[in-house]
């Protein structure tokens, strides 16, 4: 009887290699860009070491780094100077992010894909994801028909996809629509299918000046919850979604590896801000090596299913791959 010896395929870098089972590609990475109304050069994110709220130039610049790193896309969000109870400026042509969504397709739109995240959240004077009835609850039905127009206006902008987050129950549907009867059929909808409602997005509501009061627990899906993504998942498909994202990402590897066990279309994860911010802050004290805890984190989510994967470490991540 022969020894097992399964070391024996762990003995040298090569050999770690030719039989790794899973594998990161800088195409596989999408990177979550910000870009400040009014803003003369970048201004630094304190919670989030290296992030920057963009200037229309420096956002160009890092478009411009990103896609010859090989990323794969980049997304797009919008910090206006003016917030409204509607969140107008996410649908006026001359807002920002949809300025900003002509000059980044105008600099790489033929070497990477360029996203917008759909969403009013960055627009609003309240800080949710939509517009509020008299009762001051998020009102459903009504924030639809905003992002049937806000999801035009980032087609016309050059947007080849648009990314509904705001978790309203037949968004994506109404969206397919709205495009479909603009002429804009060959604009692609990635869906926040299984978005939670987590702790971990604090950083992100300084890098989009959020104005939030209250919470979002009535729209976002609840961290308890496993086989409701499945549910909100197979809904977002059934309306028109041509891909799916599950967020968080590290936090929810279980959820990934549910939806993409069911998923015909392609599945995406987004490490957040938190999920980044942790890393950076154990990185800073020493008690973590930055460089292979971020490559390791990306394998973790790409191992769990993400076909691909939104992070801030996407351009970084993608040179070492290279």
């Amino acid at each position: 009887m022969f020894a097992h010896r399964p070391r024996r395929l762990r003995q040298s870098g090569p050999i770690r290699k030719l039989v790794a089972q899973n594998r990161l590609a800088p195409a596989d990475l999408i990177l979550p860009a910000f870009v400040k109304e009014g803003a003369k050069q970048p201004i630094d994110i304190s919670s989030m070491p290296g992030v920057q709220q963009h200037s229309m130039n420096s956002l160009k610049a890092a478009a411009r780094d990103a896609a010859e790193a090989g990323v794969g896309g980049i997304m797009l969000f919008g910090v206006p100077e003016t917030l409204d109870a509607q969140g107008s400026a996410g649908v006026d042509p001359n807002g920002i992010l949809n300025v900003a969504l002509r000059e980044v397709v105008a600099e790489v739109g033929e070497d990477m894909v360029v996203m917008a995240d759909t969403c009013l959240d960055e627009f609003t004077d309240h800080g949710h994801c939509g517009v509020l009835d008299d009762a001051g609850n998020v009102d459903n039905d009504a924030t639809n028909a905003i992002y049937a127009r806000l999801a035009v206006a980032q087609a016309e902008a050059g947007a080849h996809v648009v990314s509904p987050s705001g978790m309203m129950d037949g968004q994506v549907e109404v969206i397919r629509e709205a495009l479909d009867a603009a002429g804009h059929t060959n604009t692609a909808i990635l869906a926040y299918s299984a978005k939670y409602a987590s702790a971990f997005y604090g950083p992100f509501r300084e890098a989009v000046d959020s104005a939030l009061t209250g919470d979002r627990k009535t729209y976002q899906m609840d961290s308890a919850n496993r086989t409701e993504a499945i549910l909100e998942t197979e809904l977002d498909i059934q309306e028109g979604a041509d891909m799916v994202m599950v967020k968080p990402a590290m936090s929810y590897l279980d959820i990934l590896r549910d939806v993409a066990n069911i998923s015909p279309v392609p599945v995406a994860a987004y490490q957040i801000s938190g999920e980044y911010a942790m890393i950076e802050a154990a990185a800073a004290n020493g008690w973590i090596e930055r460089e292979p805890a971020m490559l390791e984190s990306l394998t973790a989510i790409r191992r769990a299913g993400a076909q691909n994967i939104l992070t801030y470490y996407a351009t970084e991540a993608a040179r070492l791959l290279a």
